[in-house]
């Protein structure tokens, strides 16, 4: 969840912040080019109070005839006009109506007959300012041009034009576009920041919920969420988890209690009439096809009873996960079932390392290999084999103990509903057993963090594996080597 909603927030609040960036930058630039623009009006209006009273041509000007009022103006306008040049490097110039000029700087520039300057030129002519210029962005090499009227008994008699380079403005421009990224790039790293501690603060309530669901799924009903942190909704969710987790646990536990109570009392009862039967059989003929059929079912009831009690005791118990030598438990059991198997003409056989190490509890995982094998052994006839086998992978994967027998296996449909309690298949009704073997060997497993699967043999016959994981518990102490 964190790899789709972390990326979701930097998207939306990288588009907030070029959504804010953009205009600002837009602002900036035109703030920059306002302040130039403002400039240059102000110096066209100085230069028109200038020429507003210069009367003589600059023909007159260049004569050898004395000097008049006039011709002094026109020189103090030349003058202002060739300083603001050397100064600033802008041209300017006052122009007649017709275009020609009447002093400018520098000496050799001529109106354009046409674009911008032109237009600006001819907007002066008819009375007003010209309009602001076009805005010049950093890639541009635009140059500004301001004009203004010059204004005598209410005629435009020349027309002042300023045309400015642009060099200076488009850096300015630049470098405040450098700052609003450089402010961009760290508000994005803040909100990355931010966004990560948001994501971690939501979901870790998500993560600690989808744990304990996990330990709950896999028997480990103790497991609970701390509620302390996160949006207050999860909170009230990790409070309620906790709440159903307890009543789970509540009525799972009392329902093992009645069934190990349940079992242990019908043992006295039960223990009692076989007794009586055994007495009544000794009134009886030898060989009673009735008393038989009665001691049989009295003897099945009693398995059915052990097993229900070493079910809900497994069900109760807590793993004491050890170091343990998987090796040596599967050959000390099948040591202990080979009498059984030569007696049955069953060919009983071990394969594997002589050492494999594991997290096991061994007294669980005997007593889960003592019904799987038992269970081989009810459904293998006589003549066949049935093998034991433990590998051990070369990478960290868990060990494996495999157990195959040679009888009639099972359906695909069969092995879906394998080590379900009570279930028996109906091709084998006739074989002893309550049901509950496999399933007490699941629980046994499962407490420990092991896992049985079953699936088909070839050519015939049923493949039990048991995996036992290799590495360390998180949640569990690390005891001392245990065999």
């Amino acid at each position: 969840m964190r790899s789709r909603l972390l990326p979701l927030l930097i998207v939306l609040m990288a588009g907030v912040l070029l959504a804010l960036g953009f205009p600002l930058a837009g602002s900036l630039a035109a703030a920059e080019q306002q302040g130039v623009v403002v400039d240059r009006i102000d110096d066209t209006a100085r230069f028109a109070s200038l020429a507003q009273y210069v009367t003589a041509s600059p023909e007159r000007a260049a004569t050898a005839e004395p000097p008049t009022e006039e011709d002094e103006r026109l020189a103090t306008l030349q003058s202002e006009l060739d300083r603001y040049y050397d100064l600033y490097g802008i041209r300017a110039g006052v122009f007649e109506r017709n275009g020609e000029s009447v002093a400018k700087a520098p000496g050799e520039w001529r109106m354009a007959a046409k674009g911008e300057a032109r237009r600006a030129f001819d907007e002066a002519l008819a009375g007003r300012r010209s309009h602001d210029p076009e805005q010049v962005w950093p890639w541009q090499r635009n140059r500004l041009t301001v004009a203004s009227p010059v204004v005598r008994d209410g005629d435009v008699v020349y027309v002042v034009v300023t045309d400015s380079p642009t060099g200076e403005m488009r850096s300015r421009i630049l470098h405040g576009w450098l700052v609003i990224a450089a402010g961009e790039a760290a508000a994005m790293l803040l909100a990355v920041a931010a966004a990560i501690r948001l994501t971690r603060w939501v979901l870790r309530p998500v993560r600690i919920l989808d744990s304990a669901t996990h330990d709950i799924a896999t028997g480990r009903l103790n497991s609970r969420v701390a509620a302390a942190s996160g949006p207050p909704e999860l909170r009230r969710l990790a409070r309620s988890f906790n709440e159903m987790a307890d009543n789970v646990e509540e009525v799972l536990e009392q329902q093992r209690a009645f069934v190990a109570d349940a079992s242990h009392q019908l043992r006295n009862p039960l223990a009692a009439l076989l007794l009586r039967i055994e007495l009544l059989a000794l009134e009886l003929p030898e060989g009673h096809a009735e008393i038989a059929s009665v001691r049989g079912e009295g003897k099945r009831l009693a398995r059915v009873l052990d097993d229900l009690l070493n079910l809900a005791l497994a069900e109760r118990s807590t793993a004491e996960l050890t170091l343990t030598d998987i090796a040596a438990v599967a050959a000390d059991r099948v040591d202990a079932w080979l009498p059984l198997a030569e007696s049955e003409s069953i060919d009983l056989t071990y394969s594997g390392p002589h050492t494999a190490i594991g997290w096991a509890d061994p007294v669980a995982l005997s007593s889960a290999l003592d019904a799987v094998v038992d269970n081989a052994l009810k459904f293998t006839p006589a003549g066949a084999s049935v093998s034991v086998k433990v590998a051990v992978p070369p990478d960290a994967g868990p060990a494996t103990v495999t157990v195959v027998d040679g009888g009639p296996g099972l359906t695909e449909d069969e092995l879906a509903r394998v080590g379900d309690r009570f279930w028996r298949s109906n091709r084998h009704q006739n074989v002893s057993g309550s049901g509950l073997g496999l399933s007490i060997s699941r629980t046994l497993l499962a407490a420990g963090g092991a896992t049985i699967a079953y699936a088909p043999n070839e050519p015939t016959g049923l493949r039990v594996t048991i995996s036992v994981p290799r590495t360390p518990p998180k949640d569990r102490p690390v005891p001392a080597f245990k065999v």
